[in-house]
C-alpha cells in the first residue's frame, strides 16, 4: 500500500470519528405534551386554587361569546359609577361600521325613542354600498347607560371607536343658584322701596335700578335651566360608515409586486442557507483541516525513517 493512500485512509477515519461525535452531541428534543401544547394540572394545585378538572394549566382563557354575533363583545365604555350630589354633563360618541348605516341610525333613533329621549341632528349621505349616516340623539341621564349598552347590541355591527366624557358643573351651578338667589332678594328690596315711594323721582330711579337687576335674574336664571337642562339629559353621537367588502384578487391575473414578494422571499431563504452554512463551517471546519495537517506529518515522519534501499 502506497504513502498516499495510507494517508487518505487515515483522513477518512478521522472524518468518520468526528462526524459520529457531531451526531451523538445533538440534544434530545424535549417531549411534547400530548393534548395539545397543554398539560394537566396536578390535583394538589387544582384543589388550592378551584381550578376545574376540565381547564389545563397554560391553556388560554376562553373568550365569551357576544349575545347577538357570537363574536368578542362591542368595547363600548360603559361608566357605572355616579354620584348622584354632583351635576354632570355626560356625553358619548359611538363610531361603528355596517353593512347598512342608515338601518343602523333607524335603529339608534328608536332607542332613543324608547329612552324617552329625541334626536337632535340626523345626517344621511350616499348611495347603494356608498351609505353613510350621522346623528345625535339624547337621553335622560338616568337611561345613558341603558342607551349606550342598546348601541352595543345593535346586530351586523363593527364598533371602531367610542368614548364617553363626563364634566362636572356642581361648583358652577351652586354659584348660579347663590346669585340668583341674591338677586331675587335684592329685587324683593327694590319692589318694597317702590311700594314706600311718594316722588315721581325717586319712582323712576327706583324703577330703573329694579329693571337692571330683572334683566340679571333673567339672565341667571337662564344660564341655571340651561345647565339643569344639559345634566337631565345626556347627547350620544352615533356615526356610521358603510361596511365594504375587499374585491376578489383572481390568482390568474398578473401582479408584479407579488412576483417581487417572492423573489425576496426566496433571496432571504438562499441568504439564510449561506449564513447557517457558513456558520457551520467555522465553527467545525478546523476540525478536519487539522486532523488533515497531522496525518501529513505522520505520514511524513515516517517517511524519514525509512531506510533507503
Amino acid at each position: 500500500m502506497t504513502r498516499t493512500r495510507r494517508v487518505f485512509l487515515t483522513f477518512l477515519a478521522l472524518t468518520a470519528v468526528v462526524l459520529a461525535a457531531c451526531a451523538a452531541a445533538q440534544p434530545a428534543s424535549a417531549p411534547q405534551p400530548a393534548s395539545g401544547g397543554t398539560a394537566a394540572a396536578p390535583e394538589e394545585l387544582r384543589g388550592a386554587y378551584g381550578l376545574d378538572s376540565t381547564v389545563a394549566v397554560g391553556a388560554p382563557a376562553p373568550v365569551a361569546p357576544d349575545q347577538k354575533g357570537g363574536g368578542v363583545p362591542q368595547t363600548v365604555p360603559l361608566p357605572q359609577v355616579f354620584d348622584g350630589e354632583r351635576a354632570l354633563i355626560l356625553t358619548g360618541s359611538v363610531s361603528m361600521r355596517a353593512s347598512d348605516p342608515w338601518s343602523v341610525s333607524d335603529r339608534v333613533q328608536a332607542i332613543a325613542a324608547g329612552a324617552g329621549g329625541d334626536v337632535i341632528s340626523l345626517s344621511q349621505s350616499g348611495s347603494a354600498e356608498q351609505r353613510s349616516a350621522m346623528l345625535t340623539i339624547r337621553v335622560p341621564q338616568e337611561r345613558f347607560n341603558d342607551a349606550l349598552r342598546q348601541i352595543r347590541d345593535i346586530a351586523d355591527i363593527e364598533v371602531l371607536s367610542s368614548s364617553v366624557e363626563g364634566k362636572d358643573v356642581t361648583d358652577q351651578f351652586v354659584d348660579l343658584e347663590a346669585r340668583l338667589k341674591a338677586k331675587v332678594a335684592e329685587e324683593q328690596r327694590y319692589l318694597a322701596l317702590l311700594a314706600r315711594a311718594d316722588k315721581i323721582e325717586d319712582i323712576l330711579r327706583i324703577d330703573q335700578v329694579l329693571a337692571q337687576v330683572r334683566t340679571q335674574v333673567e339672565q341667571l336664571t337662564a344660564q341655571l335651566n340651561s345647565i339643569k337642562a344639559r345634566t337631565t339629559f345626556s347627547t350620544i353621537t352615533v356615526q356610521v360608515i358603510p361596511l365594504l367588502a375587499e374585491p376578489p384578487v383572481d390568482p390568474l391575473a398578473y401582479d408584479p409586486s407579488r412576483t417581487l414578494e417572492r423573489a425576496f422571499a426566496a433571496l432571504s431563504s438562499v441568504l439564510r442557507v449561506a449564513a447557517d452554512a457558513f456558520i457551520w463551517a467555522l465553527v467545525f471546519g478546523w476540525l478536519p483541516l487539522t486532523l488533515l495537517g497531522l496525518a501529513m506529518l505522520v505520514a511524513r515522519s515516517r517517511s524519514r525513517i525509512v531506510p533507503s534501499a
